[in-house]
Protein backbone atom coordinates (compact mmCIF):
# COMPACT_ATOMS: atom_id res chain seq x y z
CA UNK A 1 0.00 0.00 0.00
CA UNK A 2 0.99 3.81 -1.03
CA UNK A 3 1.70 5.77 2.14
CA UNK A 4 -0.96 8.72 2.09
CA UNK A 5 -0.87 12.20 3.70
CA UNK A 6 -0.93 11.88 7.29
CA UNK A 7 0.72 8.86 7.02
CA UNK A 8 3.83 7.95 9.49
CA UNK A 9 7.13 8.33 6.99
CA UNK A 10 8.38 4.42 7.25
CA UNK A 11 11.60 4.20 8.57
CA UNK A 12 14.60 2.29 7.10
CA UNK A 13 17.95 2.01 6.72
CA UNK A 14 20.02 2.56 3.86
CA UNK A 15 23.38 3.24 2.20
CA UNK A 16 24.28 6.41 0.83
CA UNK A 17 26.18 8.70 -0.79
CA UNK A 18 26.87 10.03 2.47
CA UNK A 19 27.09 6.99 4.34
CA UNK A 20 24.56 4.67 6.08
CA UNK A 21 21.78 6.23 7.94
CA UNK A 22 18.63 5.65 9.44
CA UNK A 23 15.85 7.13 8.05
CA UNK A 24 13.75 8.52 11.51
CA UNK A 25 17.45 9.39 13.18
CA UNK A 26 18.55 11.27 10.13
CA UNK A 27 15.59 13.33 9.95
CA UNK A 28 15.62 14.00 13.82
CA UNK A 29 13.25 16.96 14.34
CA UNK A 30 13.42 18.88 10.84
CA UNK A 31 11.49 18.96 8.06
CA UNK A 32 12.42 17.01 5.13
CA UNK A 33 12.12 16.46 1.84
CA UNK A 34 12.49 12.59 -0.20
CA UNK A 35 12.36 12.79 -3.69
CA UNK A 36 12.96 9.57 -5.92
CA UNK A 37 14.67 8.46 -9.25
CA UNK A 38 13.49 5.06 -11.68
CA UNK A 39 17.32 5.08 -12.33
CA UNK A 40 20.80 6.63 -12.64
CA UNK A 41 21.56 8.41 -15.67
CA UNK A 42 18.53 9.27 -16.68
CA UNK A 43 17.94 12.47 -18.30
CA UNK A 44 14.98 14.70 -17.13
CA UNK A 45 16.90 13.11 -13.37
CA UNK A 46 19.77 14.53 -14.47
CA UNK A 47 18.84 18.10 -14.53
CA UNK A 48 16.31 17.79 -11.38
CA UNK A 49 19.32 16.57 -9.22
CA UNK A 50 21.30 19.37 -10.64
CA UNK A 51 18.11 22.17 -9.77
CA UNK A 52 17.94 20.97 -6.55
CA UNK A 53 21.88 21.24 -5.59
CA UNK A 54 21.86 24.95 -7.57
CA UNK A 55 18.59 25.90 -4.92
CA UNK A 56 19.76 23.66 -1.54
CA UNK A 57 20.38 26.94 0.38
CA UNK A 58 16.62 27.68 0.54
CA UNK A 59 15.73 24.27 1.78
CA UNK A 60 18.48 25.31 4.07
CA UNK A 61 17.28 28.47 4.90
CA UNK A 62 13.95 27.07 5.86
CA UNK A 63 15.35 24.03 8.08
CA UNK A 64 14.46 21.50 5.24
CA UNK A 65 16.69 18.61 4.70
CA UNK A 66 16.87 17.14 1.55
CA UNK A 67 17.48 13.63 0.40
CA UNK A 68 17.16 11.74 -2.93
CA UNK A 69 16.84 7.95 -4.12
CA UNK A 70 17.66 6.29 -6.87
CA UNK A 71 16.59 2.39 -7.73
CA UNK A 72 20.78 1.66 -8.45
CA UNK A 73 23.60 1.14 -6.16
CA UNK A 74 25.73 3.97 -4.79
CA UNK A 75 28.51 3.39 -5.96
CA UNK A 76 26.55 4.37 -9.13
CA UNK A 77 25.27 7.24 -7.65
CA UNK A 78 28.99 9.02 -7.39
CA UNK A 79 29.60 8.20 -11.31
CA UNK A 80 26.11 9.98 -12.25
CA UNK A 81 27.40 12.79 -9.68
CA UNK A 82 30.29 13.65 -12.29
CA UNK A 83 27.89 13.94 -15.12
CA UNK A 84 25.54 16.01 -12.83
CA UNK A 85 28.03 18.59 -12.18
CA UNK A 86 29.41 18.70 -16.10
CA UNK A 87 25.92 18.85 -17.25
CA UNK A 88 24.23 20.99 -14.71
CA UNK A 89 27.10 22.92 -13.36
CA UNK A 90 26.13 21.56 -9.47
CA UNK A 91 27.16 18.34 -8.17
CA UNK A 92 24.48 16.73 -5.81
CA UNK A 93 25.30 18.47 -2.02
CA UNK A 94 22.86 16.22 -0.68
CA UNK A 95 22.30 12.71 0.10
CA UNK A 96 21.26 10.09 -2.25
CA UNK A 97 19.93 7.02 -1.01
CA UNK A 98 20.98 3.37 -3.00
CA UNK A 99 17.78 1.64 -3.82
CA UNK A 100 18.69 -1.22 -5.65
CA UNK A 101 17.00 -4.02 -4.28
CA UNK A 102 13.94 -1.88 -4.00
CA UNK A 103 13.29 -2.07 -0.45
CA UNK A 104 12.62 1.52 -0.20
CA UNK A 105 10.34 2.34 -3.16
CA UNK A 106 8.36 -0.98 -2.06
CA UNK A 107 8.12 0.51 1.81
CA UNK A 108 6.77 3.89 0.48
CA UNK A 109 4.38 1.88 -2.24
CA UNK A 110 6.04 3.14 -5.13
CA UNK A 111 6.31 -0.49 -6.39
CA UNK A 112 4.11 -3.20 -5.63
CA UNK A 113 5.47 -5.51 -3.13
CA UNK A 114 5.84 -8.34 -5.90
CA UNK A 115 8.58 -6.31 -8.06
CA UNK A 116 11.85 -8.38 -8.27
CA UNK A 117 15.46 -6.63 -7.75
CA UNK A 118 16.70 -9.52 -10.04
CA UNK A 119 17.92 -8.92 -13.42
CA UNK A 120 18.38 -5.76 -15.26
CA UNK A 121 15.31 -3.34 -14.64
CA UNK A 122 14.98 -0.71 -16.85
CA UNK A 123 13.93 3.06 -15.94
CA UNK A 124 10.12 2.18 -17.78
CA UNK A 125 10.08 -0.95 -15.03
CA UNK A 126 10.77 1.17 -12.48
CA UNK A 127 9.05 4.63 -14.10
CA UNK A 128 6.51 5.04 -11.28
CA UNK A 129 9.40 5.66 -8.55
CA UNK A 130 8.96 9.45 -9.35
CA UNK A 131 7.22 10.82 -6.12
CA UNK A 132 7.98 14.03 -4.28
CA UNK A 133 7.09 13.56 -0.24
CA UNK A 134 7.50 16.64 2.36
CA UNK A 135 7.78 15.18 5.77
CA UNK A 136 7.18 17.32 8.73
CA UNK A 137 9.13 17.10 12.21
CA UNK A 138 6.37 14.86 13.45
CA UNK A 139 7.61 12.29 10.60
CA UNK A 140 4.49 12.77 9.26
CA UNK A 141 3.98 12.94 4.94
CA UNK A 142 2.50 16.18 4.65
CA UNK A 143 2.63 16.17 0.64
CA UNK A 144 2.97 14.06 -1.98
CA UNK A 145 3.58 14.97 -5.71
CA UNK A 146 4.09 11.91 -8.10
CA UNK A 147 5.48 12.61 -11.69
CA UNK A 148 5.78 11.08 -15.07
CA UNK A 149 9.29 10.36 -16.46
CA UNK A 150 8.77 12.88 -19.05
CA UNK A 151 8.07 15.73 -16.89
CA UNK A 152 10.55 17.63 -14.66
CA UNK A 153 9.58 18.23 -11.59
CA UNK A 154 9.27 21.81 -10.16
CA UNK A 155 10.90 22.18 -7.17
CA UNK A 156 10.43 26.40 -6.91
CA UNK A 157 6.89 25.05 -6.05
CA UNK A 158 8.21 22.04 -3.46
CA UNK A 159 9.41 25.22 -1.76
CA UNK A 160 6.36 27.42 -2.07
CA UNK A 161 4.60 24.59 -0.58
CA UNK A 162 7.08 24.32 2.44
CA UNK A 163 6.17 28.17 3.22
CA UNK A 164 2.47 26.99 3.15
CA UNK A 165 3.29 23.85 4.91
CA UNK A 166 5.47 25.90 8.01
CA UNK A 167 3.32 28.80 8.09
CA UNK A 168 -0.13 26.85 8.86
CA UNK A 169 1.63 24.21 11.27
CA UNK A 170 2.64 27.77 13.58
CA UNK A 171 -1.06 29.62 12.90
CA UNK A 172 -4.69 28.51 12.67
CA UNK A 173 -4.75 29.72 8.58
CA UNK A 174 -4.75 28.51 5.39
CA UNK A 175 -3.27 29.78 2.27
CA UNK A 176 -5.60 30.58 -1.17
CA UNK A 177 -5.05 29.25 -4.79
CA UNK A 178 -1.40 30.33 -6.08
CA UNK A 179 -0.32 31.55 -2.61
CA UNK A 180 2.98 32.75 -2.45
CA UNK A 181 5.01 33.77 1.05
CA UNK A 182 3.66 37.31 1.94
CA UNK A 183 0.16 37.70 0.51
CA UNK A 184 -2.83 37.00 2.59
CA UNK A 185 -3.84 34.11 4.52
CA UNK A 186 -7.50 32.34 5.35
CA UNK A 187 -8.61 32.57 8.71
CA UNK A 188 -9.78 29.11 9.82
CA UNK A 189 -13.64 29.00 9.49
CA UNK A 190 -13.55 27.49 13.43
CA UNK A 191 -12.26 30.71 14.84
CA UNK A 192 -15.21 33.19 15.58
CA UNK A 193 -14.95 37.15 15.02
CA UNK A 194 -14.12 37.63 18.42
CA UNK A 195 -11.45 34.68 18.76
CA UNK A 196 -10.18 36.35 15.27
CA UNK A 197 -9.45 40.10 16.49
CA UNK A 198 -7.20 38.76 19.51
CA UNK A 199 -5.12 36.85 17.35
CA UNK A 200 -5.05 38.60 13.88
CA UNK A 201 -4.83 42.50 15.28
CA UNK A 202 -4.39 43.38 11.48
CA UNK A 203 -7.57 42.79 11.06
CA UNK A 204 -9.35 40.97 8.01
CA UNK A 205 -11.45 41.37 4.94
CA UNK A 206 -14.79 38.85 4.74
CA UNK A 207 -15.85 37.78 1.28
CA UNK A 208 -18.11 35.49 3.06
CA UNK A 209 -18.43 34.35 6.76
CA UNK A 210 -16.51 31.35 6.30
CA UNK A 211 -13.76 33.23 3.97
CA UNK A 212 -11.70 36.03 5.80
CA UNK A 213 -8.61 37.16 4.31
CA UNK A 214 -6.23 38.16 6.72
CA UNK A 215 -2.34 39.40 6.11
CA UNK A 216 0.39 36.62 6.61
CA UNK A 217 0.49 36.72 10.43
CA UNK A 218 4.22 36.09 10.85
CA UNK A 219 5.51 39.17 8.69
Amino acid sequence: MAVQLGDSAPDFTADTTEGEIKFHDWLGDSWAVLFSHPKDFTPVCTTELGYMAKIKPEFDRRGVKVIGLSADPVADHAKWAADIKETQGTAPNYPVIGDSDLVVSKLYGMLPAEASSEGKRTPVDNQTVRNVYVIGPDKKIKLILVYPMSTGRNFDEVLRVLDSLQLTAGYSVSTPVNWKDGDDVIIAPAISDEDAKKRFPKGWKALKSYLRLTPQPNK
